[in-house]
């Protein structure tokens, strides 16, 4: 595996930036996931690295190699796509397999076979590799796309939303497998998603996307607890934090034109009088949709509280973030 280093690196499709001279370091061994919304330059950004777009401005280095001519099969990466894009023809093995037999790896026939079955064990997919790509469930597919990227063994992985096609069940087992896998490896992943229970449970480090620009970088803890801005804290954590006028609780803190409250940053019993306006019970925790002076407040109650729409809650405002006019994070 191999750190990966951009430095610079800008693209544009005509007038449309894709992406503007960005600076980022991905640890050798790292899980790194890059949130955004669409147009953030997320996916724009693995297709440079993988070579299927070219620089217009910019350095990329892989294990201290720099990127110039290569082409994308001289790259030494894999990519995962949203979409399963398997051979529907083939068995699974004969998809597993397809890799290996590229001319530029000269894989021998017994390293392949034993790459092949040691992959699909560890995907739980071995009593699957006679069938054919189209007899396969979308969990089972996907798992072959993953593991064709798996049995190449490349420097970088680089996965664009491999689980959103997915349902809710299949997500969670396979972000857990995933993790296990990337961890056991040792590999260096990028992974672009919109899902920010992904970046939160998966990412050794997370990247803040923003009209193409990275707006903050680091551990998922540090930006879910330090976001340098109001954009950045609204792309972690579910529910989403509240952003709040900085005097809706009293006087604002000093300089706060906005503040932004996490759920478990609203104190309950004290403070000003918020109306419960819709009450969400999910067995471990209830959450609270609150009404103040016509701003939504979300907040965390005890499961077992009895809370109904129109009761009074007080409510005040602990460890608030506080942010400038233009959305500026202060202190």
């Amino acid at each position: 595996m191999a750190e990966v280093i951009l430095k610079g690196v800008s693209k544009s499709f005509g007038d449309t930036v894709g992406v503007a001279d960005i600076d980022m370091t991905i640890p050798d061994g790292a899980f790194v996931v890059l949130l955004g919304p669409t147009g953030a330059g997320k996916t724009t950004t693995l297709r440079l690295i993988s070579g299927l777009e070219t620089l217009d401005a910019g350095e990329i280095s892989i294990g201290g190699r720099v990127l110039r001519e290569e082409t994308p099969a001289q790259r030494d990466v894999a990519m995962v796509f949203q979409q399963y894009s398997l051979y529907p023809h083939l068995t699974v093995r004969e998809n597993l397999e397809f890799p290996l037999k590229s001319p530029i790896l000269k894989t021998p026939k017994d390293e392949i076979t034993r790459k092949v079955n040691e992959v699909a064990n560890v995907l739980q997919i071995a009593h699957k590799l006679d069938n054919k790509a189209t007899a396969l469930s979308g969990g089972e597919m996907q798992r072959v796309s993953i593991g064709r990227a798996l049995v190449r063994e490349p420097q970088v992985y680089l996965m664009d939303e491999p689980l959103s096609s997915l349902d809710a069940k299949l997500r969670t087992d396979l972000r857990i497998e995933l993790k296990r896998i990337q961890a056991s490896l040792g590999a260096t992943i990028l992974y672009v998603t919109h899902d920010q229970i992904e970046a939160m449970t998966m990412a050794t480090h997370v990247g803040v996307l923003n009209e193409g620009r990275l707006v903050q970088f680091g551990t998922p803890r540090d930006i879910y607890e330090n976001p340098n801005s109001v954009y950045v804290a609204s792309r972690l954590g579910l529910p989403r934090i509240n952003i709040l006028p900085g005097d809706l609780f009293g006087a604002a803190p000093r300089g706060a034109h906005r503040i932004g409250l996490r759920p478990e940053h609203v104190t309950q019993g004290e403070g000003r009088e918020a109306t419960v306006g819709r009450v969400e019970r999910l067995g471990d925790h209830t959450r609270l949709h609150l009404n103040l002076d016509g701003h939504d407040i979300t907040t965390l109650a005890d499961p077992h509280a009895r809370y109904t729409p129109g009761n009074q809650v007080r409510i005040a405002p602990r460890d608030p973030l506080c942010f400038d006019a233009d959305g500026n994070r202060i202190y």
